[in-house]
């Protein structure tokens, strides 16, 4: 039989491929090394030659999940003629719209069985998308708009809370109390970015719309 010799960078696609198929049906605790290099019918040394741990197939497939969200959100923060507010709407519906396409994946990390998988997506999210954000923050303090000290450390608080008072898979909010949380959460983002209130109805419309989805 003759054997398929590929390039490094296919073979390490290809086994994260199979190490994140088997960490969201089995759960990534429940899922073993010997397992992902049976199932990607390679070496267990091949495996440890592309990474270290477990763990570390896991840090990588959690940056490939936030890769597609930094690329349309840096599109949008370098896109000349737009205003910080404009830019910071744009890149929330471009998120909400990455997570509409990925719905099966977003549903499958809210399983227990892929807390860590699903906590780590979060930090590779807030270490990335936070950057592209403060950039957009800045402008906005430049244009008067924003008034910020700290954009970075500011929109990753931002984020980070956002991220945990809506998880699903942490707390069992009704339709109302949803509701009330999303609306302390405009006023937080307005407050927090010294914004004048109301002027960030277009951000408060993306919001409504991702709370509409968890429903």
């Amino acid at each position: 039989m003759i054997r398929t010799v590929k390039a490094p960078e296919e073979r390490r696609e290809d086994i994260l491929a199979v190490a994140a198929d088997l960490f969201m049906r089995n759960g990534y605790e429940a899922t073993s090394v010997d397992q992902i290099v049976r199932s990607a019918a390679i070496a267990k040394g091949t495996f440890y030659y592309y990474f270290s741990s477990k763990k570390a197939a896991l840090e990588a497939i959690a940056r490939k999940v936030v890769q597609r969200m930094v690329q349309v959100s840096q599109a949008i923060e370098q896109q000349a003629g737009l205003g910080a507010i404009e830019k910071l709407c744009a890149i929330f519906a471009a998120q909400s719209r990455v997570e509409q396409q990925e719905q099966a994946l977003v549903d499958d990390l809210h399983r227990p069985e892929n807390r860590e998988l699903h906590d780590q997506i979060n930090m590779e999210t807030i270490k990335a998308i936070g950057p592209i954000l403060a950039n957009v923050i800045q402008q906005g303090c430049q244009e008067g708009v924003f008034d910020v000290p700290d954009p970075l450390s500011t929109v990753q608080f931002l984020l980070a809370g956002s991220q945990m008072i809506f998880d699903r898979g942490a707390f069992d909010w009704t339709p109302e109390e949803l509701i009330a949380r999303h609306e302390a959460m405009i006023l937080l983002i307005e407050r927090g970015l010294g914004a004048a209130p109301g002027s960030i109805s277009l951000i408060e419309q993306a919001l409504k719309q991702e709370i509409q989805r968890s429903i």
